[in-house]
């Protein structure tokens, strides 16, 4: 049965890649087909999608289930298979398979319909993730991965063309980011990291009781990996009452429970703050997120 391409992946690919993405959605049901006859599989579900990938849950010869992703092959892609094998399961979705031409991995079956995004306690959630994380962090990451230091250097090339346009306030919290990735730019680390480790991107699964997946892989300061986790579920920060305060703690937790020097994974976070709001502005926004303001000027009481 031939695929129909997901429309909100449609829209996302041809917003985000032009006609690269344009040209691979037009591919895609001949892809899968290809794939799913060359590895012998057999489709077992509804398709899913996220913002880059289509996955489908299949079944091999044996019956075994799992699922093949398929995904455009570019530089935010190409390292996820180098980095599941580093890992090899170890914190991290297992990789079965693999064919780079098709831009094809086929990959253990998780729980989709569970996430840490599920876990109704904040804190143990965060546990959760910071131990996952922790454990991938603990690798050294392989030759050919892109580098944290490349990326702060490229920040730091943008900041002087797009952050004048930001309002006083505003532009003094980014200043402050770009000062904290000026210092740290040249020493950026050589572990193995997810680069987006939220609440969503960890799952439940059979081997374990979660696993993480979608990996957007980078060699650099484990600090650098924290962001997703303080932005993610801002619901639960903003409950609190105090959302500089609830931003600290899961700040504080981690930074403990990954044993990192505080300052510098408060740098590296501004990092973070710094890279998304080049992004928004990139893309036409007209200011700096608020989110990323108020981690900012949280984490800012730790350097």
């Amino acid at each position: 049965m031939r695929i129909e391409v997901p429309a909100a992946l449609a829209e996302v690919q041809e917003r985000a890649n032009g006609e690269a993405g344009r040209a691979w959605l037009a591919r895609l049901p001949e892809l899968a087909a290809e794939t799913l006859d060359a590895w012998g599989l057999r489709r077992d579900g509804a398709i899913r999608h996220g913002m880059a990938a289509l996955v489908l849950p299949v079944r091999d010869a044996d019956g075994v289930p799992a699922v093949l992703k398929l995904r455009l092959a570019n530089e935010e892609t190409e390292g996820e298979p180098v980095a599941l094998r580093a890992w090899d399961g170890d914190g991290a979705v297992r990789l079965l398979r693999e064919d780079p031409e098709r831009g094809a991995l086929l990959l253990e079956r998780l729980d989709d319909h569970r996430s840490l995004a599920d876990v109704p306690d904040d804190a143990e959630a965060l546990r959760l993730l910071t131990g996952i994380l922790a454990r991938l962090v603990t690798l050294p990451a392989p030759p050919g991965i892109r580098r944290l230091t490349d990326i702060a250097h490229g920040m730091l090339d943008q900041a002087p063309d797009l952050l004048p346009a930001l309002p006083g306030d505003q532009r003094r919290v980014a200043d402050a980011c770009v000062g904290a990735v000026k210092e740290l730019a040249d020493e950026g680390g050589d572990r193995l990291l997810h680069w987006d480790l939220h609440y969503e991107n960890v799952l439940a699964a059979a081997r374990e009781p979660w696993l993480a997946i979608d990996p957007e892989p980078l060699a650099g300061d484990p600090g650098f990996d924290l962001m997703p986790a303080l932005d993610n579920r801002w619901e639960d920060i903003v409950a609190t009452g105090d959302a500089g305060r609830a931003v600290l703690r899961r700040f504080d937790h981690m930074t403990e429970v990954l044993g990192l020097d505080r300052r510098r994974a408060a740098g590296w976070t501004l990092g973070r703050a710094l890279q998304n709001t080049l992004w928004d502005l990139e893309d036409g926004e007209p200011g700096m997120n608020e989110v990323q303001r108020t981690i900012a000027e949280a984490v800012l009481l730790r350097t």
